[in-house]
């Protein structure tokens, strides 16, 4: 099976958590498409949230009812794909540009999943590390973040800038600390293991769900 096979494969296993009157969030990207596909397959009456106008859009045409966040002070679930998961629990997230909406709805849920493909299993995470920085001081931040690359795509969906940090990763929870303590950055891609409740992760047919802990 190819890629977006496979994305299906866990699209559809990760789905079935998703019960009648559920708040949900909904994340960005190629592996989402394919859980809206899922979703509306179930017919569900289920009130979602997206991170992007992106997949709120795709969502309303497959007949989802997407609701503004500001509705909920919190979610049951929240799904998501990954740019990459390390053999350790780190995940990779953001190549759908929405990183800072991704990571305040992974805080907002009481259960995160990642679904994923096989092609997103590494040993160790590697650069880039996707970014989102404020525009205002944009100069700034770049030069004390030094490695950086802007990304030549539109805003997010706050006005932030995408970019990508190139330097070396090394211990991901260093890097994710100093990342964070940098003014001018509002999100970036790195996730600790606790983060997220579990994974989804589909190699041909079959899915393999593992569960890190760390959500209430």
């Amino acid at each position: 099976m190819n890629a977006d096979e496979e994305k299906q494969v866990a699209s559809d296993a990760a789905a079935d958590v998703v019960h009648e009157g559920m708040r949900v969030g909904l994340g960005t990207g190629s592996t989402v498409a394919c859980l809206l596909t899922s979703l509306a397959r179930r017919a569900l009456d289920v009130r979602y949230v997206a991170t992007s106008l992106q997949t709120e859009v795709a969502a309303r045409r497959l007949g989802l009812k997407v609701l503004p966040f500001d509705t909920f002070d919190e979610l049951d679930v929240a799904l998501d794909g990954a740019d990459q998961i390390a053999s350790n629990g780190w995940l990779m997230k953001g190549g759908g540009g929405a990183h800072l909406r991704e990571r305040i709805v992974a805080g907002a849920t009481r259960r995160f999943i990642v679904i994923a493909d096989s092609s997103k299993l590494v040993s160790a995470l590697r650069s880039p590390v996707p970014l989102e920085l404020r525009a205002f001081g944009l100069q700034a931040t770049l030069r004390q973040l030094g490695a950086v690359r802007l990304r030549a795509v539109g805003p997010s969906p706050d006005g932030g800038v995408i970019a990508d940090y190139y330097g070396e990763i090394g211990e991901p929870d260093e890097l994710a600390r100093y990342l964070a303590s940098v003014p001018g950055v509002a999100a970036h891609g790195l996730f600790a293991p606790t983060s997220v409740s579990e994974r989804f992760v589909a190699t041909g047919r079959t899915v393999a769900r593992s569960n890190h802990g760390g959500m209430r």
